[in-house]
Parts: structure tokens; sequence; C-alpha cells
């Protein structure tokens, strides 16, 4: 038996996570997906932090990938603290102690990945640690993408899902596979957090689909999650039909079969995450390519 989960934004609800080992103030977290819906690899959902709120300095038994949906935070790492704005997204290492801070006028959001999924019965696999040296009195500094010494964040704009605005004129960064574009049948896959980032455990994306985009059944042997962030999409898992506006998302397990269609006059954009990472071969198993086989063979002689 395969698993899905579909949550509608107007459904979620954002609390204080109850399992929290160490201090916080102005968080909470809206649950997408975790260890009560089957999930093994994905724990996935949006975190949203109060302009003077803070959460205190621990570490996890897994890997955090991040997106920053809207408003100002600031991370604090062992080498140094950082400036999140809307856009912005990056990888923390199992193991790698961090902490958060409010920032700006209004509360900051941003969608987090952890794989594999937190386990409650080992303390959801986090730990509190000391306070980052000067935490608070470290003055936050803006990512810069070009620094080659940045080698965990990255930034997103809409624009970069648009072929003909990739020119080295146009590009906020060198050119490279850090700025490629897969494109195919109506859909546009831009890269975030993956192995060049130092991701081990997933990978995180944007996809986008054109107003006649569509992709047929398929499924994978990882799991999948999806935050649409803008735009209107059919979405069928195994079999059933949701319609998926901005802010509702999803969840697909390993081997469960889902396709999707725009449905709306423009493009349709999300927030993919997979886990495990994908393998080199067979990452997609096409329902209707095994059809034309069986096909194929029952016509032979």
């Amino acid at each position: 038996m395969t698993h899905y989960v579909v949550q509608r934004a107007a459904d979620a609800t954002f609390a204080v996570p109850s399992q929290l080992p160490y201090s916080s103030k102005g968080f909470r977290r809206r649950t997408v997906v975790d260890e009560a819906d089957g999930a093994v690899h994905t724990g996935f959902g949006v975190c949203e932090l109060a302009p003077d709120g803070a959460i205190g300095a621990h570490v996890h038994a897994y890997e955090e990938s991040f997106h920053v949906l809207s408003g100002t935070v600031i991370l604090d790492v062992p080498e140094g603290a950082y400036l999140l704005e809307e856009g912005d997204y990056g990888v923390l290492p199992t193991g790698v102690p961090h902490a958060w801070r409010g920032a700006g006028d209004t509360a900051a959001r941003w969608a987090d990945m952890l794989a594999p999924v937190p386990r409650a019965r080992y303390g959801h696999d986090t730990e509190t640690v000391p306070a980052l040296p000067a935490a608070g009195a470290r003055e936050p500094v803006r990512i810069d993408v070009r620094d080659p010494r940045t080698r965990s964040f990255g930034h997103f704009e809409a624009a970069q899902m648009e072929p003909g605005k990739q020119s080295q004129e146009l590009l906020a960064v060198s050119a490279s596979m850090r700025t490629a574009l897969l494109v195919y049948s109506g859909i546009t896959v831009k890269m975030m957090v993956d192995t060049d980032l130092g991701a081990v455990a997933s990978t995180m994306f944007m996809v986008q689909y054109a107003a006649d985009g569509v992709v047929g059944g398929h499924d994978h042997p990882f799991e999948e999650t999806y935050l649409i962030v803008e735009g209107t999409v059919d979405a069928t898992f195994d079999g059933e039909r949701h319609r998926l506006g901005v802010g509702d998302a999803a969840w697909a397990g390993a081997g469960c079969v889902h396709s999707f269609a725009n449905v709306g006059p423009g493009p349709v954009r999300w927030l993919e995450t997979q886990a495990p990472q994908p393998p080199s071969r067979h990452a997609y198993r096409f329902t209707r390519d095994w059809d034309y086989l069986r096909t194929a063979l029952k016509e032979q002689p």
C-alpha cells in the first residue's frame, strides 16, 4: 500500500511544536508531513518566527534544508550570522549547531525539509547545545551568492524560471550548473538544494508548468513533497484527483503514482523536495511506458 497526503492552506494550523527540546520565543510551525503520516525520509513544514522571536541553539540528527517564503530572519551558525530574505535557501548538514532570530517588521516564514524524518521515540532527533559564540552580538550579513566561500546557501527569484532570461548579462551569478534550467514539455525545473550545495539526504527545487504543462502518471523509489506558491494545478495521487492552489501542500510516498496538469491561465509553480536523493538511473517509472511494453508484447507473434 502506498501513501500520500494533501493538506489545504485553509485547514493548516501554525502551532508551537510540543517536542521542542530547546528554548524558543515567537516560533510556530505548520506540519505538512511527518512520521505520523507514514513518512520515512521526509519531515516537511512551514516555520514562522515573530520579529522579536528566537529559536535557541540546537543540532539535529538529520539534514535540514530551508527556503524563505516571506519576511526576514537571521540564521546563526558557527561561521557567522546571516540575514536571510525572501528567496534565500540553504542546507544545514547533520550535526551543525544553529539558531534563528527574528528580524524586520513582520513575521518571517520559511519552508523546512528534514531528512530523514525526525523520530518521536528518539526525542525527535534534536538536542540543545550551548549558545553560539556572541550570537546576539554578531552583525548579520547578507548572503553573497557570488562568493565562492558561501557553499551552503543560494537565492531564488521567479525570473530564474524563464529560459529567455538566462544570459550572462542578466544573471546575478556566474554562469554554471548552479544557474542551469531543465526545460521539457512545458515544464521548467530549477535546482536549489542538492549535492553541489552539500546536501546528501534530500533535494529541494522549484518547478514551473506553463499554461499547457502536464506530466503523466509516474512514481519514484523516493518520497516527494509539493508546496504550491503560484497558480493552480490538478494533482492525481493513486487515482484520486485534487485541485491545489497557493499555500496547499501534498506529499507522495515511494510508489505512489501521481500526475500533474496546469489548469490555470498562467503558470503554476511549486517548491518540491525529494528524499532520499534520486538514484542515478530509474528515478522515474512512467505508467505509459510500461503500458506500451505490455501492449507491444501482446502483439508479438
